[in-house]
């Protein structure tokens, strides 16, 4: 491993800080006022993605001191850390499901399965399989690609992540609250959009898959949870806030939200109008 510039690892320290607080922030914004807040559930996310992003500066080529760099090691220190946090839930992690109205943990046709050695099998049967589409995706990025299109290419890496997460909600959701077409191919499309934008700024195809995850998920999350915040989210669909007083409190954090992505979208204007090179 060549050794890195100090500076260049606190920079990787700090924008995956910033991935885990915008991650945080909109989860403790919808989950607050049904339970309740403590520090120690906020910090988790900003935690798990600063040394996401930490590792990825001191093992991969992604420079965080130059704008290109800062938007693709956030977008993927992102998809990085939801990707974790959502394992942990859905296998490892034991709580009360009677408060959701759609099971957190890993339930099939909506039954949590309550064997903790069945969910770690399934869990690492998740991963094993995740882990493989990684290395396709790192295979594929040889001969198997050079022919295509790069638009095609990243239409098939980029809206990858998106079908993923297609099919994991509608595993999780669809047995409550039934299927919807558009929340289907929501994520497929808006990963492709975005795997377009990671593509014009980094040739690495894992990267674009992980960033088009990234983005799409910070999208969608805060459309879901800004854009109609007094609306219950599926998981407590029907269920009154049991800690309301959050209702208001929880607005102190949007100031941090709203920093983030300014400092994200500021990253992307620059990245866009400077050097870059980039498959697209």
């Amino acid at each position: 491993m060549t050794e890195i510039p100090a500076t260049q690892a606190l920079m990787g320290l700090l924008v995956g800080l910033a991935a885990g607080l915008h991650s945080a922030t909109w989860g403790m914004y919808k989950d607050a006022p049904h339970e309740g807040f403590t520090w120690r559930t906020y910090v988790r996310s900003p935690i798990v993605a600063s040394l996401i992003g930490l590792a990825l500066t001191l093992f991969t080529s992604l420079d965080p001191t130059t704008a290109p760099g800062v938007v693709v090691l956030w977008a993927v220190t992102y998809g990085l850390e939801r990707a974790c946090l959502e394992v942990y839930k859905s296998f490892i992690r034991v709580e009360d499901q009677s408060k959701y109205t759609i099971p957190m943990q890993f339930a099939v046709r909506g039954r949590v399965v309550e064997s903790a050695p069945l969910r770690l099998l399934a869990g690492a049967a998740y991963v094993g399989g995740a882990s493989a589409v990684l290395y396709a995706i790192h295979r594929f990025q040889g001969a198997p690609s050079q022919s295509l299109h790069p638009v095609l290419v990243v239409f098939l890496v980029g809206s990858a992540g998106g079908w993923i997460s297609a099919f994991g909600g509608a595993w999780k959701d669809a047995p409550i609250e039934g299927f919807h077409t558009f929340k289907f191919f929501r994520s497929p499309a808006m990963a492709f959009g975005y795997g377009l934008l990671v593509a014009s700024l980094t040739t690495n195809y894992v990267f674009i898959f992980l960033g088009a995850i990234g983005f799409t998920v910070a999208t969608i999350e805060t459309y879901k949870t800004f854009f109609f915040p007094d609306r219950p989210r599926g998981k407590f669909q029907g269920k009154e806030p049991a800690f309301p007083e959050y209702l208001t409190r929880r607005a102190r954090f949007v100031p941090v939200f709203v920093l983030v992505w300014l400092g994200v979208l500021t990253a992307v204007v620059l990245a866009l109008l400077g050097p870059r090179h980039g498959l697209i």
